[in-house]
């Protein structure tokens, strides 16, 4: 229902034409054995050859225009379904792009790759095929049956009670079948995932030599898929043989029947000839009704698992008449603000207040899951808090234009990605209008181009998927200078310098304070000393807490965590002094 009323009523007109041709084809295969009837009855009996010819003539019309329909009904049925999936696939994916990060927490890629293609591609095919046939045949049996009736009530009614059975089989196939393909749809969305994960994962499975555990992985998980086809494949050899078996009772029927009759003198010869016609189109309408069954079940399973996707509603939007200033100034401000990414987990946030003002370098240490990245998230509002509001230039960032907000920031983040496109396309990911020029100053800035210089293709060099072909340090380089190609108001680099070498690191950092007509604020989470002591202000995070807040010297003062992690890498750290300076 939600198909037809989202989709399919949209293109209500475009269905005109190819429900028409399919009536003409309809009438066309009825109009034949009627004709067939008189011409036995009339030509040949009575040897009127002008009649014969007459009706020759309309039988070869007829045939010509049957077969000018069919192309008609058969290409416009296939390019308006093709359009309503285009549209479902279109809208699948812009709903998909609308999700926060949360949604795809706990979602799997190989599932949504399935909603969007064999998902997709089922309803592609339901409504070209399956549902135009469905309703074809609904069509075609009830006129046929209409003229078996109007050229013998009697026999007319005998086919019909022979072929009543057929229709209470095929309610209880279509509630098996549903069952079923409800269940392959989830299994094959888990083939996906499992396939997908792997391909992109192939390296760490080598490298721990863990194929066999991944091929009896996916092998456990295939069979699985194939026991519940085997179970398909016992209900339609259950049903179908049955049904095929009733359909022909209808056709001894009419043979036993019709013959009685005809030897009678009740009925003429061309009488029991266009029944003959009559019962086998119903005996096809019927078989093929049965056969649709299966696609429909699989388009219901389908269409659910897709409105699930369309149906729910992002949590995270921009609010009607959002906040939208013509620029952003970058002062940050946390009021108690606490996080859980599950209602049901302890708070990765607690109580976090801080006031950042505009153009401030901030840098966040503490040990694994502390909460660094969490924190950040929160100023682009990819997760909203559950306690508390953070405020940019005095805004709720509740309040603001999501899409304006975002475009004003720059963010690296922990988890490296780059696309299978060229560099210069990766860098300019960001900022599309970037010029040739800026583009080798971001990437300058950002310590890439000599090693992107070293490459044969120079900017235009290929890279694998997520960077394959690349050095962690390499990929970071490129990740910070698509960052700053967008030149936002806020820059965020989430232990975005961590592959790199200190010397490196401290290059970069250097170039970040340096050439700029206004500052962003800029956030950093490192683990060195070397990335974090020059910040204006240094936080320190432990268990969801900010332990330690202040700048280098302050917190070398206390004597606390800051002072720890000084004291075991202020060797290295001196030793880079001395080398650059």
């Amino acid at each position: 229902m939600e198909l037809f009323q989202k989709y399919i009523k949209k293109y209500t007109l475009s269905f005109v034409v190819p429900i028409l041709a399919m009536i003409l084809c309809i009438i066309a295969d009825n109009l034949s054995p009627y004709i067939q009837k008189i011409l036995v009855d009339k030509a040949f009996k009575d040897g009127n050859t002008k009649l014969l010819f007459t009706l020759l003539t309309i039988l070869f019309v007829v045939a010509i225009t049957r077969s000018i329909a069919a192309y008609v009904k058969e290409y416009l049925f296939d390019i308006v379904s093709l359009k309503i999936s285009r549209s479902i696939r279109q809208d699948l994916f812009k709903k998909i792009q609308s999700f926060e990060f949360s949604y795809f927490d706990g979602m799997n890629t190989g599932e949504l790759m399935s909603r969007m293609s064999e998902d997709t591609d089922i309803i592609w095919q339901t409504i070209s095929f399956g549902l135009r046939l469905f309703v074809e045949s609904i069509l075609c049996f009830g006129l046929s049956l209409t003229m078996m009736l109007f050229l013998d009530w009697q026999l007319g009614l005998a086919c019909l009670v022979a072929l009543l059975p057929i229709g209470f089989l095929n309610l209880r196939f279509h509630k098996k079948l549903s069952t079923n393909y409800d269940a392959i749809s989830d299994q094959t969305a888990q083939i996906n995932s499992t396939a997908q994960q792997n391909i992109s994962g192939v390296r760490l499975v080598k490298s721990f030599a863990r194929e066999k555990h991944e091929i009896l992985k996916f092998l456990n998980i295939n069979n699985v898929y194939y026991d519940l086809n085997v179970k398909l494949s016992k209900v339609t050899s259950t049903y179908l043989p049955l049904m095929d078996f009733l359909t022909n009772i209808s056709l001894v029927v009419m043979i036993v029947f019709g013959g009685y009759l005809a030897i009678k003198g009740q009925i003429t010869l061309g009488t029991l000839l266009a029944f003959s016609s009559y019962v086998l189109t119903l005996v096809n309408c019927s078989r093929m009704v049965g056969n649709v069954t299966s696609l429909l079940a699989q388009n219901k399973a389908s269409s659910e698992k897709i409105f699930t996707i369309l149906n729910k509603e992002p949590e995270i939007l921009s609010e009607s008449n959002s906040y939208s200033p013509d620029e952003i100034k970058g002062d940050i401000e946390f009021r108690n603000v606490s996080l859980k990414y599950n209602t049901e987990e302890d708070a990765v946030l607690k109580n976090i207040n801080l006031n950042i003002p505009a153009g401030s370098t901030v840098a966040i240490m503490g040990t694994t899951g502390a909460g660094k990245s969490s924190l950040l998230s929160l100023i682009g509002r990819y997760y909203d808090p559950c306690e508390g509001e953070i405020l940019i230039d005095g805004v709720n960032v509740k309040n603001w234009d999501l899409n304006l907000l975002r475009s004003k920031m720059s963010i690296v983040f922990q988890d490296t990605f780059l696309f299978s496109d060229t560099i210069e396309n990766n860098i300019k990911f960001s900022n599309g209008d970037l010029s040739k020029e800026d583009l080798i100053t971001v990437s300058e800035k950002a310590c890439a181009y000599n090693f992107i210089n070293s490459f044969e293709d120079g900017f235009d060099t290929l890279i694998g998927e997520r960077g394959l072909g690349l050095s962690g340090g390499q990929k970071q380089r490129l990740s910070i200078a698509r960052a700053l190609a967008r030149n936002g108001k806020i820059l965020i680099l989430d232990d975005a310098t961590s592959a790199l070498d200190m010397e490196t690191e401290f290059t970069l950092l250097k170039n970040l304070n340096q050439n700029y007509d206004v500052h962003p604020t800029t956030f950093i989470i490192g683990h060195r000393i070397s990335a974090v002591k020059n910040a204006d202000i240094i936080l320190f995070m432990e268990n969801g807490h900010v332990v330690e807040y202040g700048n280098h010297d302050e917190l070398l003062a206390k004597k606390g965590y800051y002072y720890d992690i000084y004291c075991d890498q202020f060797k290295d750290f001196d030793m880079l002094e001395s080398e650059v300076g």
